[in-house]
């Protein structure tokens, strides 16, 4: 069963739901299975896909419209992308990916839009409850973990650096490393270029507010890197503690104590570095994610 896959993703910039949207794209391709990719004209994602041989186009109403009638479901990657498939695709099975961590909107247009989607994919166990919580019912709902591509093993140098996802987002918890780490008397390498830095990391700190599972800390697992994570949403289904990194309340001096705690242990560090990159490889593979999604397809396809 040939099966037309239309993706829909609204993100004006590249950030982790735009990562996993290129990914999964190119996992369908090498499957074979023939798809489609609207996106913001000028989007990171849209060029990206198209330099991955991937048909992609700028996203409008009646692009979308077009779009759906020649595809056989319709992947909606994000909120917006979710409300627009509603409101012009009828009559065509409708995937949501849902990776965000924040309760579900119960007002009447959220409760509309919801009652429309065939099947709903959740990052994590966490976000599924979310999902639950929200009414939407139990067989609607899938869990399929984000996925990450493992990079060719490597000998750093050094992992001398205790590195950090630099981010403008005040809920990524930028200023609690940095005041941990005055605490504890480290530097923090703040990077804008992870897959770069990871490479020479000892230990990666991922402090958030909020997280569906936590694409960063999936990425520093498949590079040997121990997490340190926050104690939230999805980010326990990803780092497993005491195995993978270490788990720890958003308080100062508790991520500063774990900080010490790693610094000062290499070989523990690097027993967890090899574990995680172990669990990147098999719970988070494309492999795992892409035939996940795929029998999913099928499913609502057939209905």
């Amino acid at each position: 069963m040939t099966i037309r896959v239309l993706h829909v993703d609204t993100g004006r910039s590249m950030r982790g739901g735009q990562w996993q949207v290129l990914l999964l794209a190119r996992e369908l391709a090498r499957a074979g299975v023939p798809q489609e990719l609207l996106a913001p004209e000028g989007a990171p994602l849209l060029q990206r896909a198209r330099e991955a041989g991937i048909d992609a186009a700028p996203i409008g109403w009646t692009d979308l419209r077009r779009a759906a009638r020649r595809c056989d479901v319709i992947h909606a990657h994000d909120a917006r992308a979710h409300a627009m498939a509603v409101a012009t695709a009828w009559g065509k099975p409708l995937v949501v990916s849902r990776r965000v961590a924040f309760p579900v909107k119960t007002s009447l247009l959220s409760r509309l839009k919801y009652a429309r989607g065939s099947v709903y994919l959740a990052v994590s166990n966490f976000v599924s409850r979310q999902l639950a919580a929200a009414g939407i019912p139990p067989e609607k709902v899938r869990v399929v973990p984000d996925a990450v591509e493992l990079p060719p093993p490597y000998e750093p140098d050094a992992r001398d650096a205790i590195v950090a996802l630099d981010s403008d987002d005040p809920g990524k918890g930028g200023a609690l490393i940095r005041e941990a780490a005055r605490m504890a008397g480290f530097d923090v390498l703040f990077s804008s270029d992870l897959q770069r830095d990871l490479q020479k990391a000892r230990v990666f700190v991922y402090i958030s507010d909020s997280e569906g599972l936590g694409s960063a800390a999936l990425l520093a697992m498949a590079h040997g890197a121990p997490v340190i994570a926050s104690r939230v949403g999805g980010l326990p289904e990803a780092v497993e503690d005491g195995v993978t990194g270490l788990l720890t309340a958003n308080r100062v001096e508790e991520i500063a104590k774990v900080m010490r705690k790693m610094w000062l242990d290499p070989q523990m560090a690097a027993r967890m570095g090899a574990a995680g990159r172990e669990r990147a490889s098999t719970r988070f593979s494309p492999a795992t994610m892409t035939a996940a999604v795929l029998e999913v397809y099928r499913q609502v396809a057939a209905c």
